[in-house]
């Protein structure tokens, strides 16, 4: 009796009133928005505004790596206490959390008048984007049919991509209008997100699914659940995939500089046109979902890396030569932002019992690989020079074929 009566309230999440839009529409929209706004607008809005936050405050360059570790740092705290308390919250409040962070951070940095407001500013924005995203995954596990929610995941990871394709033309605008102008307008669109996503997610924690992990409670997890055999190539991905996309996002505008033969490819337009071309080449990550259910876990894994690891070579190779930066731009645009869906796929498939805490854990390790790809091919590339840093990050492509998911794995 107890089953039948579960099986019934189950039913009602997935019913909806004639003429509304479909949960997985609402659902997708919402987290693309959020997604969107955490990492496209508060978290990476940051490198490509960097020329002008030096230039308004005196940033030395000591000064901007430590507000970059600091921003990192804060996003991982934000995993850690996501990871505790998704299964006792529920998805909606660590959501809201993350929303109003971007709001909060974004309009800090906006109103900033000296260096300790504006990194203020920045660290709390950098922490939206590390509330927002996991709790998507035990929303999504409530609110779409099974069927669905591969392609709903795909499509709330690519948000990032519009996001970024937005600000590449608002920070063309900053020339005329000024950066705080732009970031002013981060703050507006994130709390319009933030109250939208308010009211789709659903309230309250998960309700019982299936045998409690060991330890009793979703509050009680033991490390050894995290270390499930079947986890390792997902943390291995995931930590390969963050250190790879971190160096391109770091290094990538060098790159383009040289075909101005401009000392800083943020000043001009060369910067924003390369950003706005990687995020309209991303949105076709939309069909991550797609591809995942048509060609499996393992073919999308392959293929994403290898192009992860050609977009960058071709910057390695040929750094000053434009069609080798625009063909960069657009194979990296769609394999990274398909790479967040992959992740919480495959993350999904490996912790279905507790789908938040176990992406948590993965997108930690995701967060351990861009503190570290960063730092390490910074010296590298004093040592040996830029060009063999890039080609050294393209080789770890052929590595993460040693960390596919297991064949078959298949929605």
């Amino acid at each position: 009796m107890p089953e039948n009566k579960a099986e019934g309230m189950t039913s009602l999440h997935f019913a909806r009133p004639a003429g509304r839009p479909s949960a997985h529409w609402r659902l997708s929209m919402a987290g693309m928005g959020a997604i969107g706004v955490t990492f496209g607008f508060a978290r990476y809005g940051y490198g490509l505004f960097l020329p002008d936050f030096r230039a308004e405050f005196g940033l030395s360059v000591s000064t901007v790596g430590f507000i970059a570790s600091a921003t990192y740092a804060g996003y991982l705290v934000a995993l850690l206490l996501v990871g505790a308390l998704v299964a006792r919250l529920g998805p909606r409040p660590l959501v809201v959390a993350g929303g109003l962070s971007a709001t909060l951070g974004t309009g800090l940095v906006a109103c900033a008048r000296g260096p300790l407001t504006l990194t203020a500013g920045l660290v709390l924005a950098g922490t939206s984007s590390g509330w927002a995203w996991a709790p998507y995954s035990d929303a999504v596990d409530r609110l779409v049919l099974p069927e669905r929610r591969d392609r709903v995941m795909g499509a709330i990871a690519t948000g990032t991509a519009f996001a970024v394709a937005v600000t590449g033309p608002l920070a063309m605008l900053a020339q005329h209008t000024g950066w705080r102008a732009v970031w002013c307008v981060f703050a507006v669109v994130s709390l319009a997100v933030t109250v939208h996503n308010a009211r789709v997610l659903p309230r309250g924690p998960h309700p019982s699914r299936g045998p409690r992990p060991p330890g009793g409670s979703p509050g009680g997890l033991r490390i050894r659940w995290f270390l499930r055999v079947a986890a390792v190539p997902l943390y291995l991905t995931a930590a390969l995939y963050g250190l790879m996309g971190a160096v391109y996002w770091a290094f990538a505008v060098e790159a383009v500089s040289a075909v101005t033969g401009k000392g800083n490819a943020g000043v001009g337009l060369v910067g924003p046109l390369f950003w706005t071309l990687t995020g309209l080449a991303g949105t076709a990550g939309v069909f991550t979902g797609h591809a995942i259910g048509r060609f499996g876990l393992r073919r999308v894994h392959a293929g994403l890396f290898a192009g992860m690891g050609a977009a960058i070579a071709l910057l390695g190779f040929a750094p000053g030569a434009l069609p080798a930066v625009l063909a960069s731009a657009l194979l990296y645009g769609p394999c990274f932002m398909a790479g967040s869906g992959l992740l919480a796929v495959w993350s999904y498939q490996t912790f279905p019992e507790q789908p938040s805490t176990g992406f948590s854990a993965t997108v930690l390790f995701l967060g351990f690989g861009t503190v570290i790809g960063p730092a390490v091919m910074g010296v590298a590339a004093d040592a040996y020079g830029l060009r063999s840093a890039l080609l050294a990050t393209a080789a770890l492509a052929a590595v993460s074929q040693a960390a596919r998911p297991p064949s078959p794995v298949r929605p």
